[in-house]
């Protein structure tokens, strides 16, 4: 009785990894890094767990969770427009979810030029929603730059983000 119980709160445990990954990813976002030129423009690494997520395991990251993600990040970013993420997140998911079939068992390079679409997609729709909004055109240069940065560093994020991954399968 007591194996059955402690299996039920490790499955439990196992289907919060996705959504306290993507967190974690969030509260890297608006943490100061401190790498000079990269003021401007932090990697959005929420957007990057959001994707690996929908890719791998959409059925852990519900969109509720993601709508609960923009906004904690719209919060603690000190985002103007709340739910602006949120907006977003819920973009790229729906973006996600209709190549998705194209990216699961490929190589890396497939995985990773949706992710260029994505976050192009996503990035950019924050800009056009921010533009839209102040009712004036922003530059576009901010956005273009956080998105070729994040593109850069997707890599990595992957890597981690599979890493842990492949502990929730093998504790499952």
């Amino acid at each position: 009785m007591r194996i059955g119980i402690f299996q039920r709160d490790a499955e439990t445990a196992n289907r919060l990894i996705p959504f306290l990954s993507c967190f974690a990813a969030l509260v890297l976002s608006v943490v100061p890094l401190h790498v000079p030129g990269l003021a401007i423009a932090t990697p959005a690494f929420a957007l990057m767990a959001v994707y690996h997520w929908t890719v791998y395991r959409p059925d852990l990251l519900p969109p509720a969770a993601l709508f609960v993600l923009g906004v904690a990040l719209d919060l603690l970013d000190g985002t103007p427009y709340l739910g602006l993420s949120a907006l977003a997140f819920l973009a790229a998911r729906s973006f996600v979810l209709v190549g998705r079939r194209r990216a699961v068992n490929r190589p890396f390079a497939f995985v990773w030029a949706g992710f260029l679409a994505t976050a192009a997609f996503a990035i950019g729709l924050e800009w056009a929603m921010t533009s839209a909004i102040s009712m004036s055109a922003l530059s576009p240069r901010p956005f273009v730059f956080q998105t070729v940065v994040t593109v850069a560093a997707y890599p990595i994020a992957d890597y981690l983000l599979a890493q842990l991954q492949r502990g929730l399968l093998r504790r499952a």
